[in-house]
């Protein structure tokens, strides 16, 4: 399964601090009907992502009915993003 889609990159303040972009809601729909097939724990779902040119494999997080996608510091200086900006994902299932 692929998806596609654009949200803005923010910044989680809590005790260990990361960046994240919330999946859309159409894909989460899709990715909640998937997460129990390929989910490992927690409702977690593993899987390449991409901004621009830069791919990373992680997991989404899931909060409150939708998906986090964490993104990590050398994605963010490769493509340099900062909090704020609006950016578009691509995720691909690993399963």
């Amino acid at each position: 399964m692929e998806l596609a889609f654009s949200g803005e990159l923010w910044w989680w303040k809590g005790p260990a601090p990361w960046h994240f972009v919330t999946v859309a809601d159409d894909e989460c729909a899709a990715l909640a009907a998937a997460s129990a097939a390929v989910s490992y724990g927690w409702g977690m779902i593993p899987v390449t992502a991409r901004i621009g040119a830069t791919s990373w494999q992680t997991s989404l997080f899931p909060r409150d009915g939708r998906y986090l996608v964490p993104v990590k510091a050398r994605v963010r200086t490769a493509e340099g993003i900062e909090v704020g900006d609006r950016v578009a994902v691509h995720l691909t299932l690993d399963v």
